[in-house]
């Protein structure tokens, strides 16, 4: 079978599409899972109980360096879901994150990724902070969403992170839910506990985030050198 192409402001993509070098840097937050359910009912899917009554969100910055989508900086919010009719709980549950928010500097991956995942990618500001500590401040339509420093992880083995994982992302556009299949590695990773310091903004996402409790306490933060990534075609489940 033919692997399937999407043409994207005049240039035409053969899935799956690959990123073959990004940097990233994430933090875990624990949080009321009836809140989070709340967040994102509207997807017809369930936010996943890492712990009994308490849900996972990531914010995570990606720099994506080489890749089919070209060069940008992305900001999301994600809420670990179950897969649909799945009711796993636990660490098994990190494998599926729903994206309630996507911010992106660049128009080419704001449209490939509205269009072919129905990813809810707008356009916002970087301002990347790197030194003593890396940081960063997101805003869109003039208004600030976050403001986030992290501390330095410790390293982890790249032989335990090399490997390719394969995960789920889900997204719903339009009053449709879709589901894409992924897979990831990363090279040169850093963990710790807590390590992060975030800033909510003025804008409506931020006040999102601050019905979930926010800011609060990171449970885990992450950084990686080099990420790898290959995203398949959406499936639209509901």
């Amino acid at each position: 079978m033919a692997a399937s192409q999407h043409t994207i402001a005049g240039t035409v993509l053969t899935m799956p599409v690959q990123v073959r070098k990004a940097t990233q840097q994430m933090a875990m937050f624990l949080v009321d899972a009836n809140a989070a359910q709340r967040l994102i009912g509207y997807s017809g899917l369930q936010a996943a109980h890492v712990l009994p009554g308490r849900a996972a969100v990531a914010l995570t910055l990606a720099h994506f360096i080489d890749g089919d989508l070209g060069s940008y900086h992305e900001f999301s919010t994600t809420v670990v879901v179950n897969q649909p009719g799945s009711k796993v709980s636990g660490l098994r549950a990190l494998q599926s994150g729903f994206i309630h928010h996507m911010l992106v500097d660049q128009a080419f991956t704001l449209e490939a990724g509205r269009t072919i995942w129905g990813f809810p990618k707008v356009m916002a500001d970087f301002r990347i902070r790197e030194g003593g500590r890396f940081g960063f401040e997101v805003s869109a339509a003039g208004q600030r969403v976050v403001d986030l420093e992290f501390r330095r992880g410790l390293p982890v083995p790249s032989a335990l992170t090399s490997r390719k994982r394969e995960l789920r992302s889900y997204a719903h556009r339009d009053g449709h839910t879709f589901e894409t299949e992924f897979t990831m590695s990363t090279v040169g990773s850093r963990y710790r506990p807590g390590g992060v310091w975030l800033r909510l903004g003025d804008h409506p996402y931020a006040e999102e985030l601050a019905s979930l409790g926010m800011p609060k306490r990171a449970t885990l933060s992450s950084s990686a050198v080099n990420l790898k990534m290959s995203f398949g075609d959406a499936r639209e489940i509901s």
